[in-house]
Order: structure tokens, then C-alpha cells, then sequence
């Protein structure tokens, strides 16, 4: 019930609540928010006060097992918006109970995590599914049109940068961010979006990056990260792409965050920048704290309509309704049966959890050369698919391997 709620899932909630949804392939559908399992309630609480009748009546689980408790109910689907290191043991229990899945990037940490939720999403015949919503961000949806028609041909190289101010782990995440570092968090939007755009198999990944502010110099909390994943095409070729992140830019930072990509292509250079596509606006005793000079009115926006309605809109609430379509459709679609439906929803590459391997490996192996590198042990280098297993870990110096994972990726 925190900011991913108050900024995704409250919007498309309350929307639904008070207009349902529509989709041709199944007519009107009333989507209510039913039920929330948090740790204290107090959030769950407070909002429901506030929000009056723009939302549902729903109930509130807190105590021992309050994901348990929500489940003995008779909710449709469940969104799992919990730190990242939490998100296997709460998607499970979903599945467990037959519901439908929608979790928060990266949908687990490792490959093992994968395949045990596919099997029960298999067995349960149940939709499991990522929101990776900066897929949707227009400009990122360009991006695939011009790949995807061959305009843009051959990616050779790519940059991405995301920052994020010291808000979010000095205080908004401090009390999960022991031990977790902001590649796992935010760089794993730009891994899927190079997975999902350009295709081809992940071969190599290698990391490093700073610690001291947000935790020890020599603990296991990261600051920043840098990492670099070597992608092989069909044609034989490679790609090398950076992805730097961080949680510990200045919070008087002109922007939400500092989001920026650069993508080589053999025929063209593409560049994307959050920031310079946008307006900039100040506000005596507003910005740039409690409001931004540098505004995203893409990802999530709130606006006066031109005929008076307040509404909130943007790529972050539609990826939230697309996943609700996808459920509607496979529940009460009007072609074919409901296991063809369930095939048909189960290989959309965007979202499906099935698809998510690559960028899985690149977090598992991501974490594991930082665990390395805390224990002393620099410049690990993991390698995918390789003679000795799925996912490899090599030590600089050392005849020693490491086997992350042992089926192939």
C-alpha cells in the first residue's frame, strides 16, 4: 500500500470502481478492489477513510498471515506490490491458491524462483505476470516499432542510466534496503527492455559498484551499480549493454529520477532522456521538493480534463489495466475455450512470467557478483548457458566455478 499503490493501482481501482471496464471480447466487467494484505493495516486504513465512495468497501489482513488470510476469500487476482525479496514467497501463495498473478518487477530472484511459480501457474492453469510498465512509455514503444518494422537495424551497442534521489533509500525503502542494491530495484526495467526489444540471448554479465552512504563501505547495502550485459544474435553478432543506477542523488535534483538511454544501431543512434522530453515548471515554495521541476506527465499524471472531470492517467496505470483485460478475457472471453485463451494470454512476451528468464538471470547473476564482491572477491563474471551449467559464476585468478543455476536458460 505503498507509493506503487498510491501511484498505479489506486488510479486504475478507483477508475473501475466507478466505470468498470469494457473490452469487446467479453463485454462489461465490474472490477472491484476487494481485499489488501499489509503488515500493519495502518496504510489500508487511512486510505480507505480517504477515499470514501471512490473505492469498494474492501477488507484489510494484517497480523501472522494476512496473505494467507486474503486468499481464503474469494478474490479473482492478486497484485503483489512487496519489496523485491519479498515477491516469491507472496507469489506463490497465490498461485498456491489458484488465483491469478500480477507482480512488481523483477517478478523473482532467481531462476529456481521461476520455475517453481511456472509449475504452479501450469498446474493451476493460472495467468502469471510481470508489470513492466516502462514498456508501455511511449517512447519506448516507439523504440520496438522501429525494430520491430527493420527501420532501426541491428542494436550494436546501448547506455542506460536510471537515478534515483536519497528519499527513496534513506527513508521511502529503509526499512527493507539492508543488503539490497538499487540494480536489482530499477535496473531491471532496462534489462527487460533490451530482452524484449532486441531480442537474442543473454551470454555474459559482469557488475561492480559503490558503497558508504546508504550503508557500510564494506557492507552488503549498495549505493550505486554498474553492470554489463553482452547480448549474441542469430547472425553470430554481439551487443554490449550498461546500466547504470543509483539511490543516492541529491534530492533538491531538478527531477523524480534521471532516466537515460542510448541504443547504436548499424544504420542509426537512437536517445531517449525522461527528463528533456518533458516541460519544466517552478513554483515559489513548492519546487523542487514536494513538486518537481522536471515533470513525467507520461508515466503518471494528474490532470483537469478539458470538460471539468479530475482524472490520473499514464503508462504506469495502463500496464495495471492491460493485466485486468488479459484476466476478463481468459475468464469470461467470448471465442474459442477457456485453455486456448489461456495459451493465447501465456505467450505474450511482455508480461508473462514465462518470459522473464533472461532478465531473471541477469538479476541472480547481478546479485550474486555483488555478494562476491562484499565477500572480498571483485571482477566475478558470470556466464550463461555455458558447458557447466545455465548460469556460471567465475572468479578472477581462479580455476573455481560457481554453478548459480544448472538447467539452461
Amino acid at each position: 500500500m505503498g507509493m506503487i499503490f498510491d501511484e498505479t493501482y489506486r488510479p486504475f481501482f478507483e477508475k473501475a470502481h466507478q466505470e468498470g471496464l469494457y473490452d469487446a471480447r467479453c463485454g462489461l466487467v465490474n472490477v472491484s478492489l476487494d481485499a489488501v494484505a499489509t503488515r500493519t493495516g495502518k496504510r489500508a486504513e487511512k486510505y480507505k477513510t480517504e477515499a470514501g465512495d471512490k473505492i469498494s468497501p474492501f477488507r484489510s489482513f494484517t497480523g501472522n498471515a494476512p496473505t494467507a488470510d486474503m486468499l481464503a476469500t474469494d478474490v479473482d487476482f492478486v497484485c503483489v506490490a512487496t519489496p523485491d525479496d519479498r515477491h516469491f514467497s507472496a507469489a506463490k501463495e497465490v498461485l498456491t491458491a489458484g488465483k491469478h498473478l500480477l507482480v512488481e518487477k523483477p517478478s523473482v530472484l532467481t531462476l529456481q524462483e521461476v520455475d517453481e511459480l511456472l509449475a504452479l501457474a501450469r498446474a493451476k492453469k493460472c495467468l502469471a505476470k510481470v508489470v513492466y510498465h516502462k514498456l508501455l512509455d511511449p517512447d519506448h514503444k516507439k523504440l520496438r516499432s522501429l525494430v520491430y518494422d527493420d527501420v532501426l537495424k541491428h542494436v550494436n551497442t546501448g547506455y542506460c542510466t536510471l537515478l534515483e534521489p536519497k528519499a527513496i533509500s534513506g527513508s521511502q525503502f529503509s526499512e527493507w534496503i539492508t543488503g539490497r542494491n538499487p540494480g536489482t530495484y530499477v535496473a531491471v526495467h532496462y534489462i527487460k527492455l533490451i530482452d524484449f526489444t532486441f531480442g537474442g540471448k543473454l551470454k555474459t554479465v559482469t557488475a561492480t559498484g559503490q558503497r558508504g552512504l546508504v550503508g557500510p563501505q564494506d557492507g552488503p547495502t549498495w549505493d550505486s551499480c554498474q553492470m554489463r550485459m553482452v547480448y549474441e544474435y542469430e547472425d553470430g553478432r554481439e551487443a554490449a549493454f550498461d546500466i547504470h543506477t543509483s539511490w543516492v542523488t541529491p534530492d533538491n535534483f531538478p527531477g523524480y529520477v534521471e532516466q537515460e538511454v542510448q541504443f547504436r544501431f548499424d544504420n542509426g543512434l537512437w536517445n531517449g532522456h525522461s527528463r528533456k522530453r518533458g516541460v519544466e515548471c517552478t513554483v515559489e515554495e513548492h519546487t523542487p521538493f514536494d513538486m518537481k521541476i522536471s515533470m513525467n506527465n507520461h508515466y503518471n499524471g494528474s490532470f483537469v480534463e478539458p470538460w471539468g472531470e479530475r482524472s490520473q492517467r499514464g503508462y504506469g496505470i495502463e500496464v495495471i489495466e492491460r493485466f485486468v483485460r488479459e484476466v476478463a478475457y481468459l475468464e469470461f472471453g467470448k471465442t474459442g475455450d477457456r485453455d486456448s485463451r489461456l495459451q493465447e494470454l501465456t505467450a505474450l512476451h511482455y508480461n508473462d512470467l514465462s518470459a522473464d528468464r533472461q532478465v531473471v538471470a541477469a538479476v541472480q547473476a547481478l546479485e550474486a557478483i555483488l555478494e562476491r564482491h562484499a565477500a572480498g572477491e571483485p571482477d566475478c563474471v558470470v556466464r550463461v548457458n555455458d558447458a557447466k551449467g545455465g548460469l556460471v559464476l567465475y572468479r578472477p585468478g581462479s580455476e573455481q566455478a560457481d554453478v548459480l543455476y544448472s538447467g539452461t536458460v
